[in-house]
């Protein structure tokens, strides 16, 4: 039996009370209780964690499903399971999703769909990022081949943001089927350790068809993720702490693809010179170090935030800042593979270099690379597809563009390290650099091999010819002859020299040719 309508102003008012009491707290205390238990938060303790302290402003509180299938119209949850909204995080416009695993299992149905459009479509028409907190059973089942519909939806939008606004995925639950495709698609994913995972197919299907066993965890994991797939960015302890990076990759960020990041005002001396650089490299040159201690010693009070921390370790990416501006870094990174470039490394590092032009965050290269990773498993799973990605990325970006030669710049790898050749704006080389069409020991070799062959004592002979080559190639003034090197600079000089860069490059325009779009090798 239908209530009474309210009549009076009084009635009216303790309605509204009523009802958006009744949408905030729509899920059974057991079922909040079974979240907690699973170490994870609620949607909406979610969003208060996110966003700065009484900044959320809720968007459809009251809107509810329409489907009667399957007698779901006996429970008919106000805000259906998903809370959206706008709100600020650092002062700053953003629009966020959170879906509601305590309702409906957070199951994906036509209406929860069209919440999440909303506040998306918001989010472009405004220009501020959006952030989706994915924690879903999947697709509703009662709603049929509706609720797949509504996955396309919500990936068309995904789509058309691309680039234009910042998009970021937390995953703090399931994100199974079709459902991985839309943070697949965002510019970063999040993962909590243990709690959430990715997959198409689960377990359970794998083992029908497969034959082959295997865990939530081992299959969609945080790490399998991060260190497999490279499908995830970032990998968090708990949820507080997931939610608290993803605040902190925002202060990285602009709005949107017209703003600049923001900057902070620095607390580091752009002048700063530091001895420690001057003896980083060592003297055998295929001994290896840290990229990061260089890195750390060169930008803002040693900040910095990695991406893809776990996957492809040769490389290294993630976020500085220089006289607090934001910047982007890639790194070969010599203690791993000797910092050579492969096909995950190459893959990672070309998606970042494009998100950084996307959103007008220069970007800042660190070379030392002795090459490709040799070998019929790169070469049979497309290594020249993919090295290609990278050379594409760097040739593509408009954004400032610094590339600071540590120790080995060899071949090809060379020239994709964001070289003067792939339009790099400013190339400076340490004393240390050698840059060449590859190593003193193989080019002697196949240069000299007849030479050494003839010689009465070939060992002497490679190693006299070596010095001569290292003396006549292996460094950084032939390249600096040519104009291939603007600069050859002692390393403790490198903060205040690429500071110096980067403000000259601050009003930098390029635009690009007149096309649809370029045709990337994916």
């Amino acid at each position: 039996m239908r209530q009474k309508a309210p009549e009076t102003y009084a009635e009216k008012l303790a309605q509204l009370q009523e009802l958006r009491h009744e949408a905030i707290h729509s899920a059974s205390e057991s079922a909040i209780e079974k979240q907690h238990a699973r170490g994870k938060l609620t949607a909406r303790e979610r969003i208060e964690k996110l966003l700065d302290p009484g900044s959320f402003q809720e968007l459809d509180t009251f809107v509810r499903h329409r489907t009667h299938e399957f007698d779901m119209q006996k429970n008919r949850p106000w805000g259906d399971a998903v809370v959206t909204g706008h709100g600020l995080i650092d002062g700053r416009t953003v629009c966020v999703f959170s879906q509601d695993f305590t309702v409906v299992g957070g199951s994906l149905g036509e209406v929860m769909a069209e919440k999440m459009c909303k506040i998306m479509d918001l989010a472009a028409k405004i220009g501020c990022p959006v952030i989706g907190i994915n924690d879903s059973g999947g697709a509703r089942i009662q709603e049929g081949v509706v609720s797949l519909g509504a996955y396309g939806d919500v990936f068309v939008r995904n789509v058309r943001s691309s680039g234009v606004i910042p998009q970021i995925s937390l995953i703090m639950g399931p994100c199974a089927g079709g459902a991985v495709y839309s943070p697949a698609i965002t510019d970063f994913i999040f993962m909590v350790k243990e709690t959430s995972h990715m997959f198409i197919t689960g377990p359970d299907v794998i083992k029908t068809v497969t034959g082959e066993d295997t865990t939530f965890e081992e299959l969609g994991g945080a790490m399998t993720h991060n260190t497999k797939s490279g499908v995830a960015h970032f990998a968090s302890e708990d949820e507080e702490a997931c939610l608290q990076d993803a605040r902190y990759l925002f202060s990285f960020l602009p709005s949107n693809n017209l703003e600049m990041p923001p900057r902070v005002v620095p607390t580091d001396d752009p002048e700063r010179m530091d001895l420690g650089l001057d003896t980083v490299i060592p003297d055998n040159p295929n001994k290896p170090y840290d990229m990061r201690d260089v890195l750390r010693l060169v930008v803002d009070d040693g900040e910095f935030f990695e991406v893809h921390e776990h996957h492809a370790k040769n490389i290294i990416c993630g976020f500085s800042r220089l006289d607090g501006y934001a910047v982007g870094v890639v790194g070969n990174q010599p203690n791993q593979l000797a910092g050579v470039l492969d096909i995950d490394a190459s893959a990672k590092a070309a998606r970042f270099v494009r998100t950084c032009d996307a959103f007008n965050i220069p970007i800042l290269t660190l070379t030392d690379v002795p090459g490709f990773l040799p070998g019929t498993s790169q070469e049979w799973n497309g290594i020249i597809r993919h090295g290609a990605k990278l050379l594409y990325a760097f040739a593509e970006a408009t954004v400032p563009k610094i590339t600071v030669v540590t120790r080995k710049a060899y071949g090809g790898a060379y020239d994709v390290m964001a070289s003067k050749h792939l339009l790099a704006d400013f190339n400076f080389a340490w004393p240390t650099a050698e840059v060449a069409v590859m190593g003193p020991e193989g080019a002697v070799n196949i240069i000299y091999r007849r030479d050494i062959a003839a010689s009465p004592t070939p060992d002497e002979r490679r190693q006299t010819l070596m010095a001569d080559y290292k003396a006549r190639f292996a460094n950084p003034y032939s390249a600096a002859e040519r104009g291939y090197i603007d600069d050859v600079i002692m390393p403790h000089q490198t903060r205040p020299t690429v500071i110096r860069a980067l403000h000259t490059l601050l009003t930098k325009r390029e635009p690009g040719p007149k096309r649809k779009h370029g045709n990337i090798p994916l």
